[in-house]
């Protein structure tokens, strides 16, 4: 790297676990660089500890000749600013550093280091961040999670308890979750949110429009049904806004892709489950059918993959706390009975380290984490997953410790690739693999779709297949969510008919 033609070298002196700073230790720097030093966290929203910061910053300046002080990584991944978070606990704003603070840090930094400002100022500084911090971390505990199952029964013995209770038909068909949040839903939330409606109308509204979407649900003859989650925003924001420990910005925006933005949440705390989040929703969904109406949860790996996590505490501290939560919104989900629970993962592969040294590690973790969520169930209670946009290829053993009697993955965006993937790994539980694109508006039509269905079942059993979008259906209008999912199962109707014509599933093929 140091015979590059570059005039300068940036290194990250936050997340590289003290690497770069024994390398330099170790061979030097070469005095014909700049070294760009990373000082400043870009990837999370805590002040900085200015004192430790110059400390190291002194270190650096005397085996480099050049010295620049930046953020570890572009701010995109932060929001912009805290001056306009009015909502949040005092302790909890003083202690954060946006975009624009991160800048006030470096600026601070630079001027110590020139000369201009004293010790005395940064200590200052880091003082007031410790008296913010100091009321959360007083309240730290930790969990014995020896006593919650960590495993069912074997797949195939519950399957036939599920099945017996369930009665699902050969290729079922589902959707993700979600159902368009259309702008009427958009401008009700705002209108709760500003106390222009009480929460009377407000709830009034959420299930006027659940019982308009298990309606056409119904006429769709989809097999297993959804509420929609119209009183979700995001699928992280709105548990975190539910759970203790964490909470929610007002305007702490940051891209997620393209020019679809979220609100992370801050886990601050010790985190635990306080009261039902999604069980008045789901049961009062469940009440206007006979079909069963699934459960949607977010799970912990992608609740703490997406949210900001505070600097001190560990991560696996703060993961298994959260698989904590959602096991007790999972079993009050089946205490009013749901007997169908989806506990979406989609952030699953997206925290891996990027060192394979460290992947056995979290891999252990992620799945202890979703079995903690999920294994305390009867066995007539079917447990899903969703996962999207990945290459989940390279990781169906991991998919297949997690133990979820249903996955549903993206497929169709992908062209089909991960199909070939089930060549190779034999899996034997059932899996969704999606059928047509929910990010296009294009309505898909049912040669597609069946091309689709043909392509996984060259590879995986008729009794294994489910039938689903790629996706939630938050994004795509009424008309055009409606449009695909009739002939998502219409196809999937055809399969059904041509399975019997063959005469059974032994024939198939």
């Amino acid at each position: 790297m140091i015979a590059l033609p570059v005039a300068g070298i940036g290194l990250d002196f936050v997340h590289d676990d003290g690497e770069n700073v024994k390398h330099v230790n170790i061979h030097g720097f070469p005095k014909d660089k700049i070294l760009v030093a990373g000082i400043v966290d870009g990837r999370n929203v805590w002040k900085s500890s200015l004192v430790q910061k110059a400390t190291l910053l002194h270190h650096l300046a005397s085996v480099a000749e050049q010295l620049i002080i930046q953020p570890s990584c572009s701010l995109l991944h932060v929001p912009v600013t805290t001056k306009h978070e009015h909502t949040l606990p005092t302790e909890l704003a003083g202690a954060l550093s946006f975009a624009d603070e991160k800048l006030d840090e470096i600026r601070m930094l630079t001027e110590y280091m020139k000369g201009n400002t004293t010790i005395d100022e940064l200590i200052k500084y880091d003082e007031q961040t410790n008296i913010y911090l100091a009321k959360f971390r007083e309240q730290e505990r930790t969990n014995d999670i020896t006593a919650v199952p960590l495993r069912r029964t074997p797949y195939n013995e519950r399957k036939k308890v599920q099945q017996a209770h369930l009665h699902l038909p050969l290729f079922p068909t589902t959707t993700i979750g979600s159902f368009p949040q259309t702008n009427e839903v958009r401008q009700a939330r705002m209108k709760w949110k500003k106390g222009e409606w009480n929460d009377n109308k407000y709830k009034s509204f959420i299930k006027k429009e659940i019982a308009k979407w298990i309606k056409i649900q119904e006429q769709l003859q989809l097999d297993v049904l959804v509420h929609g989650e119209f009183e979700r925003t995001d699928m992280v924001e709105f548990f975190g806004e539910k759970l203790q420990g964490m909470a929610c910005t007002t305007n702490g925006w940051v891209q997620s892709y393209g020019s679809r933005c979220v609100r992370p949440p801050i886990i601050f705390s010790d985190i635990s489950y306080q009261q039902p989040m999604t069980v008045e929703e789901t049961v009062y969904a469940q009440s206007l059918t006979n079909k069963p109406v699934k459960g949607i949860l977010t799970g912990p790996v992608t609740i703490l993959n997406w949210s900001f996590v505070r600097d001190d505490i560990s991560r696996k501290h703060a993961l298994m706390q959260l698989a904590l939560a959602i096991r007790e919104e999972v079993l009050q989900l089946e205490k009013e009975g749901i007997r169908i629970i989806q506990v979406d993962e989609p952030a699953l592969r997206e925290g891996l380290p990027l060192k394979k040294e460290k992947h056995a590690s979290y891999w252990e973790d992620a799945v202890t984490a979703f079995r903690l969520a999920t294994s305390s169930v009867k066995e007539e209670t079917q447990i899903h997953t969703h996962m999207c946009y990945s290459q989940f290829e390279h990781m169906l053993h991991i998919i297949d410790e997690l133990d979820a009697d249903v996955i549903s993955i993206e497929s169709s965006r992908s062209h089909g690739e991960l199909v070939s993937a089930f060549e190779t790994y034999e899996y034997q539980k059932e899996i969704g693999l999606g059928v047509y694109d929910i990010h296009s508006p294009r309505v898909p039509t049912k040669e597609e779709i069946s091309e689709q269905i043909e392509r996984a079942l060259r590879v995986l059993r008729p009794e294994q297949f489910w039938v689903n979008p790629d996706c939630g259906l938050k994004t795509r209008k009424e008309k055009e969510a409606i449009a695909a999912l009739k002939v998502m199962v219409e196809a999937a109707h055809e399969y059904r008919e041509r399975l019997l014509a063959y005469g059974g599933m032994k024939s198939w093929k």
